[in-house]
């Protein structure tokens, strides 16, 4: 495979090297060598690794380095991180950006079925390589998708400004300066690294990462402990104002009866807790026997008696399909509409997600008609007898099926 030959990206990207090189800078893909090579040449470097997948690119790199003499500066047959270790001040990265072309394989030309995959890749591991004030300088094309660069570099956490460009017969080129932002480098601050996004929702954003919890005890002799966590940021776009705090705020509280998962710490747009394993309740209860089915059912049901109990209305219980994972233990989720109220639903809008779903069930059948009775005398009085009516129906339902 034949080594990319400096063109007009390379250039382009080569005139803000000595603007931002110093300390450890990481070169990655670094192809011809020709952005290490300026790095090494500044007077505030004093390491520069440049890496790529092409092993041809560092037989020839190492043999340049071997006889100039240079000092600073080795290359590493690396695909993206796999072989990198430590942080870097500078992380400077011209991908392949066009998009594939079938039956023709070039690392140095495409960078994915769409051109952006291979940057996406990049930016999915380049913030635990980044030092907290370091800086990314990334090159790439309109022929790879610039919507759609910006919004995998935003994703990640990542702040960035365009600091160059140049516009060519069937493209334009683009220069962008990456930084992490404010709280990237707060939640790294807090051990928090393997941050990825996972899933969104209405009013927010969930991204999951590990947790090294031995950092937190002061001795030398602590293994590392990672702990997988999520952490649940407020959508920009969403106009709810308060649901990441009102969530954490009723976390804390419910967590002292078990209910939802373990809340670490909090601030004004964001949440972090432990990550939850598990499957969503409904495809969990359609596959399982009616032993299992009522364990579940009467988890649930003494969790949303307690919420009851305490004159506090989770919200959603009536379609919970996404908001309660079944695991090594039954968790309910988001709970940032959460709210005080005089009249709580959280029982009566699961019997009636229960109502609703007895035709996907194969293993157990109950009368629609008698669970909505018990529904509605307990919704009159909130009594723990009218609760525990409800809890026997279901039981007599399971030994008669």
């Amino acid at each position: 495979m034949e080594i990319y030959e400096p063109a007009e990206d390379s250039y382009l990207l080569q005139k803000q090297i000595r603007n931002y090189a110093l300390g450890r800078v990481l070169d990655m893909g670094t192809g011809s060598g020709i952005q290490a090579l300026e790095a090494m040449g500044c007077p505030n470097v004093r390491e520069v690794v440049a890496v790529d997948i092409n092993p041809q690119v560092v037989v020839e790199l190492n043999k340049e380095i071997k006889e100039k003499h240079y000092r600073k500066i080795k290359a590493v047959k690396s695909d993206l991180f796999e072989n990198v270790e430590g942080k870097y001040h500078l992380i400077i990265f011209n991908p392949p950006y066009l998009p594939q072309d079938q039956g023709i394989e070039d690392w140095a030309l495409y960078g994915g079925e769409k051109g952006w995959e291979l940057s996406e890749r990049f930016f999915h591991k380049t913030a635990d390589y980044l030092l907290a004030e370091g800086v990314i300088l990334f090159l790439f094309s309109t022929l790879t998708d610039k919507k759609k660069i910006d919004e995998i570099i935003t994703r990640q956490l990542f702040e960035f400004k365009q600091i160059d460009s140049e516009k060519l017969a069937f493209e334009e080129l683009f220069v962008y300066e990456i930084k992490k932002g404010k709280l990237l480098r707060e939640l790294e601050a807090h051990n928090i690294e393997n941050l990825n996004y996972f899933a969104q929702g209405k009013r927010g954003v969930i991204y999951t990462g590990t947790q090294d919890k031995s950092r937190f005890i002061k001795t030398h002799f602590a293994k590392k402990e990672l702990v997988k966590v999520a952490v649940k940021i407020r959508r920009v776009d969403s106009k709810a104002e308060g649901r990441i705090e009102n969530e954490a705020k009723w976390l804390k509280k419910l967590n002292k009866l078990g209910i939802g998962p373990r809340l670490l710490f909090s601030a004004e747009d964001y949440l972090v807790y432990e990550f939850v394993e598990g499957e969503f309740i409904l495809d969990w209860l359609k596959r399982k026997n009616k032993g299992e089915v009522f364990s579940v059912i009467l988890n649930v049901l003494k969790q949303c008696r307690e919420l009851d109990k305490l004159n506090v209305n989770k919200e959603e219980m009536h379609h919970p399909q996404k908001h309660i994972l079944i695991g090594d233990k039954v968790t309910m989720l988001d709970f940032e509409r959460c709210n005080e109220t005089d009249k709580p639903k959280n029982v009566t809008q699961f019997v009636e997600f229960l109502s609703r779903i007895i035709g996907d069930l194969q293993c157990i059948k109950w009368d629609v008609n008698v669970l909505r009775d018990l529904s509605r005398e307990y919704k009159d009085t909130y009594a723990e007898e009218s609760f525990q009516g409800i809890l026997s129906y279901l039981s007599k339902v399971i030994e008669s099926n």
